[in-house]
């Protein structure tokens, strides 16, 4: 991979390969006014993205870079010149593209953290959910006891009060008393008599019968 610096390199060479390889018409002094206004504009792209506040030592030194072709070419080192814009230019194209991928990368870490405090917030929201249900539940058993206890209790003072009940009214039955009193029946003594005669022969042998009935009255 190469580093910040071989980039620069890589694309100066390039730049002036194809500075070199410009008609050969064209005056020097013209190829190096071009490269000029060509690294000029590449380092006010690379400023307006952001190279000046985030890559604000490698500007300035494509500024300088630009500044000594432009020296160059005041001095009629056209050849310098022109080296030295294209140097200039491909150092802030360098400066862009490494605005453009730091920018890349803190979009991504942006997006990573959004990502991130989303997924944080759903777990959150779930575990409140499963907190909520459990508590729902507890509610519903401690109601559930609640009502198996009212229900007990309930139970339980209709015992008591039947059993209250049965013990008053047992209470009541042995506290009313019932008394039968039976007379002795009196006796009346009837006393009957009765005579029989005997036959005139036998006066001597008559036989007096006495009976007795008893009638028992209440």
């Amino acid at each position: 991979m190469l580093t910040f610096k071989s980039k620069i390199i890589a694309m100066s060479a390039t730049a002036l390969a194809l500075g070199l390889a410009s008609p050969a018409m064209a005056g020097k002094a013209d190829r190096a006014r071009e490269a000029i206004s060509a690294a000029e504009a590449k380092l006010q792209s690379a400023d307006q993205a952001g190279a000046a506040q985030m890559l604000t030592a490698e500007q300035a030194s494509a500024r300088e870079e630009l500044n000594h072709a432009k020296e160059a070419l005041a001095s009629g080192k056209k050849e310098d010149a022109i080296a030295s814009a294209n140097h200039a230019g491909a150092m802030a194209e360098a400066n862009l593209g490494e605005v453009q991928h730091r920018k890349q990368a803190m979009n991504n870490a942006r997006v990573q953290a959004a990502h991130e405090q989303a997924a944080a917030a759903n777990a959150q929201a779930q575990d409140a959910q499963a907190q909520v249900a459990d508590a729902n539940a507890r509610a519903e058993q401690a109601n559930n006891a609640a009502s198996s206890a009212a229900a007990e209790a309930n139970a339980a003072r209709q015992a008591a009060a039947a059993t209250a009940a049965a013990a008053a009214e047992q209470q009541k039955q042995q506290e009313v008393a019932v008394t039968t009193t039976t007379s002795s029946p009196r006796r009346k003594v009837v006393h009957t008599k009765v005579v029989r005669k005997a036959p005139a022969h036998n006066s001597a042998n008559v036989a007096t019968s006495t009976t007795t009935t008893t009638v028992r009255t209440q």
